[in-house]
């Protein structure tokens, strides 16, 4: 049934071995500045390669500060800390998303609220959360969004630009400006992907990225905030044990972390965004090219939203309903082509099935029907 496409991807990656579902591509000077950074003796968190990627990031994505640490969640973990997120508080977030936004708002204290999301976007619905907060939550007189029920202050929002998808800001800076809630974008998919021409992860209070071995562009492992000059600086600080600057002496003055990205990653991550925007224009010819095979077959192909640029990060198709999901995973992974079913929903899960949530509707259709196709970035263009 599915013979057609799994020729389709062994065609476009040529070749009949395994093909997994994204790998990583090391063709520029990878080696050289490892191997530099080895020579130095500066292989943890302090050298020229760290620096180097902040201010490289900071330059690419048009954010006034970019802070390296050691993977996305702590970047999540440090970004939810700075806009005020602490124990017994609520954040809003996305049932469809990666186990780690969650994460980084329990690492806080904190519960999420499982708002619905749009078709269109893959990510946090506006409507839907504007829809709950009117149901279930007020403003009090401090000019703080509690719930009706039992006066949880609601800190922030927290969407998540789907596959590289960005999610709908407008809308939820709207909505956030209207319940007073901080908006923090879990960016971790998206480097590269603009928003009516302005970089995700740079229009909420912060943003967060991830350099995990399977994104666009990677460290091995790590992660970057993405935020002003003041925050920046809060959240260096925090991310370095929040050691005071001194010659000699070991002065600490508030509860820090040890999130510090090593210069070693941080070699390997200037390399990478080197090549980025060749990255992305190869996943993009490849989104094309899996448009234009999938049409007029069973199988919708996820587009990009509509004033936006997407990295095409994981590329996705919408199956008729979940038999079929189930039949295209056996198929294609039976012969070698590796694909996936998006994550199971986040209330789903055990540790966060009774958190707060409105309708699911939308997430509970993708989960039955949405499918991961190989997306590694084409090496023969």
């Amino acid at each position: 049934m599915f013979e057609s496409l799994i020729q389709f991807v062994r065609e476009q990656y040529k070749t009949n071995e395994y093909i997994p579902l994204h790998a990583p591509v090391f063709a520029a000077r990878e080696s050289e500045y490892v191997l530099d950074t080895i020579s130095s003796t500066f292989v943890s968190s302090v050298g020229t390669y760290v620096d180097r990627f902040e201010i490289d990031m900071a330059n690419y994505t048009s954010s006034p500060r970019a802070i390296a640490v050691v993977n996305g969640t702590a970047a999540l973990h440090i970004a939810l800390q700075l806009v005020g997120v602490k124990s017994g508080d609520l954040v809003i977030t996305q049932p469809l998303t990666f186990v780690a936004t969650c994460n980084a708002i329990r690492y806080c204290g904190a519960e999420p609220v499982f708002v619905d999301v749009d078709l269109h976007t893959l990510g946090l619905s506006p409507a839907a959360m504007a829809y709950w907060l009117e149901e279930h939550a007020l403003i009090d007189t401090d000019g703080l969004c509690r719930t009706k029920a039992d006066g949880q202050v609601i800190r922030a929002c927290l969407p998540m630009h789907t596959f590289g998808h960005p999610a709908d800001l407008d809308g939820l800076m709207a909505v956030c400006e209207q319940w007073n809630l901080m908006l923090v974008e879990d960016a971790a998919e998206s480097l590269g992907s603009l928003y009516k021409g302005q970089h995700t992860g740079t229009l909420g209070a912060l943003g967060t990225l991830s350099f995990n071995g399977n994104k666009i562009i990677t460290t091995g492992g790590g992660g970057m905030i993405l935020t002003n000059e003041e925050l920046g600086t809060h959240a260096k600080h925090l991310t370095t044990t929040a050691k005071k600057a001194h010659s000699f002496e070991y002065i600490h003055d508030e509860v820090g972390y040890n999130y510090r990205l090593p210069n070693l990653n941080a070699a390997l991550g200037c390399a990478q965004l080197e090549q980025l925007e060749g990255f992305i224009a190869r996943k993009r010819v490849l989104a094309a090219r899996y448009t234009e095979e999938l049409e007029g077959s069973d199988l919708q192909f996820v587009l990009e939203p509509e004033d936006c640029r997407s990295n095409y990060w994981l590329n996705a198709v919408l199956c008729e309903n979940r038999l079929q999901r189930d039949s295209l995973l056996k198929a294609t992974n039976e012969q070698g082509v590796m694909t996936r079913p998006v994550w199971a929903l986040m209330n789903h899960l055990s540790m966060y099935a009774s958190c707060h949530r409105g309708e699911l509707a939308n997430a509970e259709w993708l989960e039955e029907r949405l499918v991961n196709l190989p997306s590694s970035v084409l090496k023969d263009l």
